[in-house]
């Protein structure tokens, strides 16, 4: 298993990253975060999951091994691929997961796109004893003033509530010094922006796991 990689990143994707590893371009595929703390031309290490297919071989990087391990336990629940489970830790923190599978907070996995009400229930009681919170969060951070004008404009352009929600906090993970300012305009064109660039052009509901 290829456990980590070190190299120059040349590239940064929206949804995944080369390294240039010894000369052998490596292609991960990472959260908004920890694409954020990339930077092209500059040396870089990553804690990598290596998925293995019938038909291909994917791997996943993380900025620090807590994540992948949270990663890793979500593959341990049905219904859940990589693909998911990488959407999971893109709208909450490794710690906010644990807290919410031991508390039972089935609405916190409902806020990310491409899980129903049945599958964030069957992420809790899958999950209830194998994630256990390390105590890096005392409580959530409360969501932004700005929050609720730039979901209203999204939802009133036709976009659902829960792509919104997950969209806005991916960019405010990806561009911190704009959810700093509280730009509304701002943030609404960068989350736009995202939402067209990450293939998510069409607004009809995603097909939702359970």
């Amino acid at each position: 298993m290829i456990a980590s990689l070190r190299g120059v990143v040349t590239h940064i994707g929206t949804s995944s990253a080369v390294l240039d590893v010894n000369g052998v371009g490596m292609l991960i595929q990472a959260t908004p975060q920890t694409l954020a703390a990339l930077r092209t031309g500059t040396e870089a290490q990553v804690h990598t999951a290596l998925i293995v297919r019938e038909d291909s071989m994917t791997l996943f990087g993380f900025a620090e091994p807590g994540e992948r391990e949270v990663f890793e336990t979500l593959l341990s629940v049905s219904g859940v691929g990589p693909r998911l489970a990488l959407a999971v830790l893109a709208v909450h923190s490794p710690e906010a997961i644990r807290i919410a599978a031991s508390s039972g907070d089935d609405k916190a996995f409902s806020k990310v796109s491409g899980i129903g009400p049945k599958g964030a229930r069957r992420i809790v009681l899958e999950l209830a004893d194998k994630l256990v919170p390390l105590g890096t969060e005392e409580a959530p951070v409360a969501a932004p003033a700005w929050t609720e004008q730039v979901l209203a404009a999204m939802t009133g352009l036709g976009w659902s509530e829960k792509d919104a929600t997950a969209a806005i906090e991916a960019t405010a993970a990806e561009h911190p010094d704009a959810a700093k300012g509280g730009n509304v305009a701002e943030i609404l064109r960068l989350t736009l922006r995202r939402l067209g660039q990450d293939g998510s052009r069409s607004r009809a509901p995603q097909k939702q796991a359970g």
